[in-house]
């Protein structure tokens, strides 16, 4: 070996090491690796490019210039659209009405799940579509991320070995017509059938042995924080026991008249916490909010304030049943006074709290007791919660203000807007589509996140949050890696050593040989690279001793989705670390049985499908 391979095997383990020992981060471990061999380029060895050249160096940063980043940013951007318009909550009530809340079952059903939308699309974009899903089951059933994220991760890469639309199975696919001589290239349904024949046994094996096998990881210090939901907050602050329907007759003096100009707060201290209209609308509070015949105000307050109403013209009758508001679609938040706030001492009619933020206080909770009625007339003091009624830009705003804090709550019980989620859904499908008519990936996903955005789906503060950037700094530095074993001929040295052990074994053994040179590749380096570099040598090795080149392909690109083993050997399983609250050895721990899992199945396919 070089001195250059043997620089680059110490930078690998040493720091992954670390990793496993829980020493080091696996993200900041990623960019140490990076960095460490951009030393070593400066210094003058062949690492990231020839020797002697400095400037090769720059190959560093060569790993945020990849599209894979730029498609995971707009991925995370076109979940959180998906999520917020209600569609994760919809497709997470479905499968927890077919599990029942069993472990075993939801742990099945996600992998199949993820499996499934492989079929058709990135297995990144089926990860992270899927991820909030499995957030927002655990949160609902109380089972830990742990037990479901590894499974996500995992299902879709059983389902990508299935179908061709993996970015691995389409590169060996066009290496055979590269071979020489050019051989056909493989055709869409080529890998479903041993790849289904994997994914089925694998996801049944995640299904009955996973909650054994599957890591029981406690939630990190923000999952723990449990958000409240609308539907909890109105419990909190008793609302239910203060609220009222005021139905606007055909003379009500009211009707024309905005919020603001009826007074209706300032006169009776009652709230207007939302307004029916046409039995489906459902409007927030606006001051400019214009009132018309036949509204139906919902109100908060003490009965002898909102009768007094009926002189205006408006039918008045209590709110009852079971249903909350939140989950009829009126969003809450709750606020508190930050500390050296300006608000403190004042009441919010002095702040001109409405007018300023477009936000209605509905209650303020003080020392066990909440407060409901005529609540702008009392001054703010420190350790007192608001809850108020407003929209997400709303909120946005008075987050920036220096006076208060913002607490958003869970929205899991918010219903699904069908317009909204229509167009999330077009939006997404869009992005899709276009893929897989040939667009590139990478710009089909952020013409769709820029589509999204554009339409007001979501707020660019949202985008921002939205990134899990600890995903974005591993695959930059893992990429670096990459680039070094190719550099450093590393790669090259393993495929030529390991490949002939197996040619004696005949068609069958190539085939076995294919697949674990490459899954093992594919464990340090990633798919996409893997399949670069041990695809010429399987399909050559597959030409000269006369075995099919096309079965020898699909073993190889079915190894480049074995990424079980580490958590760095594939974006989606990067994807999972940090919401699993996941450390290196966990994916092991069940990935090694899943890797043999495949293999025996790779074999019987082989056979069954590919007369080996």
């Amino acid at each position: 070996m070089t001195v250059e391979q043997l620089i680059l095997l110490g930078v690998l383990f040493v720091p992954l090491a670390l990793v496993v020992t829980n020493h080091l981060r696996v993200d900041l471990a990623a960019m140490l690796m990076a960095a460490l061999l951009g030393i070593f380029q400066f210094a003058g060895l062949g690492i990231l490019g020839p020797a002697h050249r400095p400037d090769a160096t720059i190959n560093i940063l060569s790993g945020f210039g990849q599209p894979i980043i730029l498609i995971l940013i707009s991925l995370f951007i076109l979940t959180r659209v998906l999520e917020k318009s209600g569609v994760t909550r919809w497709i997470a009530w479905q499968l927890l009405k077919v599990s029942g809340m069993k472990q075993g079952r939801l742990i099945g059903l996600f992998a199949g799940t993820a499996a499934l939308l492989s079929l058709f699309m990135n297995n990144l974009a089926a990860g992270a579509l899927v991820l909030p899903i499995a957030m927002e089951v655990a949160r609902r059933t109380r089972i830990k991320p742990s037990k479901l994220l590894i499974p996500v991760a995992y299902g879709t890469l059983l389902g990508g070995a299935a179908t061709y639309f993996t970015t691995a199975n389409i590169i060996v696919s066009t290496l055979l017509q590269n071979a020489k001589p050019p051989q056909p290239a493989l055709n869409i349904l080529d890998f479903t059938p041993t790849g289904g024949l994997i994914a089925i046994a694998g996801i049944l094996f995640l299904a009955w042995f996973g909650q054994r096998l599957l890591p029981d990881r406690q939630p990190t210090e923000e999952q723990n924080f449990a958000r409240l939901t609308g539907s909890e907050l109105e419990g909190l602050y008793a609302i239910s026991e203060r609220l009222w329907e005021a139905r606007v007759l055909p003379k009500a003096m009211l009707i024309g008249k905005t919020l603001a100009q009826s007074r209706i707060g300032n006169q009776w201290g009652v709230t207007v916490v939302a307004i029916y209209r046409n039995k489906e609308d459902i409007l927030l509070p606006q001051p400019q909010q214009i009132i018309l015949e036949d509204d139906l105000l919902i109100l908060v307050g003490r009965e002898e304030k909102v009768k007094n109403l009926k002189e205006w013209g408006l039918d008045i009758y209590t709110e009852k049943g079971e249903n909350h508001l939140s989950a009829k679609g009126v969003t809450f938040a709750e606020i508190i006074p930050a500390p050296h706030s300006k608000a403190i001492g004042q009441t919010l009619k002095e702040l001109d709290f409405r007018r300023r933020y477009g936000l209605s206080v509905v209650a303020l909770h003080r020392m066990q007791r909440s407060y409901r009625t005529d609540v702008g007339d009392l001054k703010l003091n420190f350790g007192d919660t608001l809850l108020v009624v407003g929209s997400s830009p709303q909120l946005g705003s008075l987050r920036r203000s220096a006076d208060f804090i913002v607490i958003e709550p869970n929205w899991s019980d918010q219903p699904v807007n069908r317009k909204e989620a229509i167009l999330a859904v077009t939006i997404v499908l869009a992005g899709i589509v276009a893929s897989i008519a040939g667009v590139p990936v990478y710009f089909a996903m952020l013409a769709s996140a820029m589509l999204a955005l554009l339409a007001g789906k979501l707020s660019m503060e949202d985008a921002y949050l939205s990134v899990e950037w600890q995903a974005v700094f591993l695959i930059a530095g893992m990429y670096v890696v990459s680039v070094a074993m190719v550099e450093t001929r590393l790669a090259d040295l393993l495929g030529n050593d390991l490949l002939p052990l197996v040619k004696p074994f005949g068609a069958l053994g190539l085939a076995a040989g294919a697949y674990l040179l490459t899954s093992i590749l594919t464990q340090i380096i990633g798919g996409q690279v893997a399949a670069l570099i041990t695809g010429p040598l399987t399909i050559s090795a597959a030409i000269q001793i006369g075995v099919n080149p096309q079965a020898i392909a699909v073993a190889t690109a079915i190894g480049c989705s074995a990424c079980f083993l580490t958590p760095f050997a594939h974006p989606v399983n990067i994807l999972m670390i940090a919401p699993g609250n996941y450390t290196f050895g966990d994916f092991f721990r069940s990935g090694w049985i899943l890797t043999i899992i495949s293999f025996v199945m790779l074999l019987v396919g082989m056979i069954l499908f590919w007369h080996l």
